[in-house]
């Protein structure tokens, strides 16, 4: 697989109900939307209307949140047919879940639950991958979670992890660079290193965000600006990746259009700022580092070396 396998979209928005009307009345200077899946799966209703709207306006990717890859259930079928019909009904160009698990013994736990990083968990996730892609006619891109704690029998790091299930599954990678940095400062690991284990020809699509700083850890909310220090993080996955498909989200305290419109064309200058720099950057090996990290983060410590499970 190459590079060009995935669609380079540019610099995209999260379709989100609190901008419906302005999108559909001003049809804003972005380059595509985002659109959460479980919205718009009941084929009746507004929510379907209105994606079909904007599709016929703009790029499309679909990014779901409830196909649980890696729990020991069994596959949902059911929602899997509602999302083959979705995609074939407003046909996205990505469509993207998490690699987590959301609910046991059928009972959905609306959350998205780490995975012990082990072999059995690996090929456990890339055996469902593969049906999933197989059921679908495509490939899906996964996701890497933010993370709050780590799995004392993980025999490998979550990125050795996500990099595998890539390679062996043949799908794609939503690199999100905010859960990066979040889980690096929770778990004390090194989100340079981080990406500098990701195989770029894998990268479908990057995400962007804001998270809220506990105190203690921090927490990915998706309700504030993009900060500084994931800023610098994305300049450096540029310089890997190329800017491809990267999207901002905004899902708490929502703010008007206009003020995530402006994190996404900030996203552009950066990419093309770092796009500038890129020879530089990975001549250095580092163009950049956290300004304030604590002191195991210096990734040589075991993924779980933060809380643990």
């Amino acid at each position: 697989m190459s590079a060009s396998t995935w669609p380079r979209l540019g610099f995209g928005v999260g379709l989100r109900a609190e901008h419906y009307q302005h999108i559909l009345a001003a049809a804003p200077p972005v380059d595509w939307f985002e659109a959460i899946t479980e919205n718009y799966l009941d084929t009746g209703g507004q929510p379907l209307h209105i994606l079909e709207q904007v599709r016929r306006n703009y790029p499309l990717a679909l990014h779901g949140v409830a196909l649980s890859i890696g729990s020991t259930d069994p596959l949902d079928s059911e929602y899997l047919a509602r999302l083959r019909a979705l995609i074939e009904r407003v046909e996205p160009a990505l469509v993207t879940d998490h690699l987590c698990w959301t609910g046991i013994a059928r009972q959905k736990l609306y959350d998205l639950l780490p995975l012990p990083y082990t072999d059995e968990a690996l090929w456990h996730v890339v055996d469902r991958v593969r049906r999933v892609q197989d059921f679908l006619g495509r490939r899906i891109a996964l996701e890497n979670p933010s993370t709050y704690v780590a799995f004392r029998h993980s025999t490998m790091t979550e990125w050795d992890f996500l990099g595998a299930v890539a390679e062996e599954a043949d799908c794609g990678l939503l690199i999100d660079v905010n859960n990066i940095y979040v889980s690096a400062r929770n778990l004390e690991f090194d989100p340079v290193r981080y990406l500098d284990a990701i195989d770029p020809a894998r990268v479908a699509q990057m995400h962007l965000a804001g998270f809220t700083d506990m105190g203690t850890y921090l927490f990915d909310t998706h309700g504030a600006p993009v900060h500084e220090d994931v800023w610098a993080l994305y300049r450096h996955a540029v310089s890997r990746f190329g800017a491809g498909a990267t999207l901002v989200e905004w899902d708490a305290d929502i703010p008007p259009f206009d003020r995530v419109q402006l994190e996404t064309e900030r996203a552009r200058t950066e990419a093309a700022g770092a796009d500038l720099m890129e020879n530089r950057d990975v001549q250095s090996g580092r163009p950049w580092a956290l300004p304030a990290r604590d002191p195991g983060m210096d990734g040589s410590a075991h993924p779980g070396a933060g809380r643990v499970a």
